[in-house]
């Protein structure tokens, strides 16, 4: 996402996202390498809660998935689900976050942004929930999906350039609606699930965190617990007045956000309310839970450590 909304329709602007799927940081070299867009089956989503959010407007391709840079992603998303991750039985502390994968809109990175991250926090005794957000349509060839992204790529990471949270509400009201759905859809089964309706938060990378963002602004009559936004925009916002506490993390070699000031942080203390950042010297974009050989692998560990110091570890 790289080109100003001033000057261009919100979704190609939010195409530019899918930068992260060509810097995949998190990734071995050689599975970095391998760039070759391969289409696979769907895979197993055990639990997933489809969210009734309805179907994507215009959409004729059915949903596909594809292996690039070693993991699965999926696009042409139309139905939305919710997949939770659990803790073991009596690890639970009873706070829960809904986890939305990154992927420009046009693609969801499900393992390394997903999958692998909710099973990170399940370890640490907290419920994640991995949100399958509906996507822009893409071709229903391989080939064609392809190009479509390395035309995205074309023009984006400029320093120049600029994304707005408070601008790309207006363009995304599906992926709003589903991230409402899930919070809606947690808080209604936390008995079920061991979860204090009161501690639920939100999660997501670089789409994600743009979800996360939007969905913060456009309803804060949520009360959302708190929001950790990472290698997300870091553009200024208006922050509601009761904007939750917000956890952000980024590297300085990020292509696509980082070198364009720190708007977001500046609103959020402006505004008084609790903030914490981390910015990391090495991890491009795209790193998931962080990039071997830096110290970006340790972001998740201080998220947990900072949810510990506003309470929200202790069994509820």
């Amino acid at each position: 996402m790289s080109i100003s909304i001033r000057h261009a329709s919100v979704h190609a602007v939010l195409s530019a996202l899918a930068l992260a799927v060509l810097f995949p940081a998190a990734l071995s070299p050689a599975a970095a390498q391998d760039a070759t867009v391969t289409a696979i089956p769907a895979p197993a989503e055990p639990g997933a809660i489809p969210l009734g959010t309805g179907p994507v407007k215009g959409a004729t391709a059915p949903e596909s998935w594809f292996r690039q840079y070693g993991v699965p992603m999926a696009r042409n998303v139309s139905t939305a689900t919710l997949t939770p991750v659990l803790p073991a039985p009596g690890k639970a502390n009873g706070t829960a976050v809904i986890v939305a994968p990154g992927g420009a809109f046009l693609l969801l990175s499900m393992e390394n942004e997903g999958w692998r991250v909710a099973r990170a926090l399940a370890d640490r005794g907290i419920t994640a929930f991995v949100l399958k957000y509906r996507l822009r349509p893409t071709p229903p060839a391989l080939a064609d999906f392809d190009r479509q992204l390395r035309a995205a790529f074309a023009n984006v990471g400029r320093a120049e350039t600029r994304s707005s949270p408070d601008e790309a509400v207006a363009g995304l009201p599906e992926q709003i609606a589903d991230a409402v759905a899930a919070i809606t859809l947690v808080r209604a089964r936390s008995a079920e699930w061991g979860i204090d309706p009161k501690r639920v938060g939100m999660m997501g990378f670089s789409a994600g965190a743009m979800t996360t963002m939007v969905t913060t602004l456009a309803r804060p009559d949520l009360g959302l617990a708190f929001i950790a936004p990472i290698y997300g925009s870091m553009e200024r916002v208006t922050v509601p007045a009761n904007a939750p506490p917000l956890f952000g993390v980024i590297a300085s070699d990020d292509p696509l956000f980082a070198k364009k000031g720190f708007g977001l942080l500046d609103a959020w203390q402006e505004a008084g309310k609790p903030v914490e950042f981390h910015l990391y010297e090495r991890g491009g974009h795209g790193f998931g839970l962080g990039k071997d050989g830096t110290t970006s692998t340790g972001w998740l560990d201080a998220f947990v450590a900072w949810l510990d110091m506003h309470g929200l570890l202790k069994p509820s």
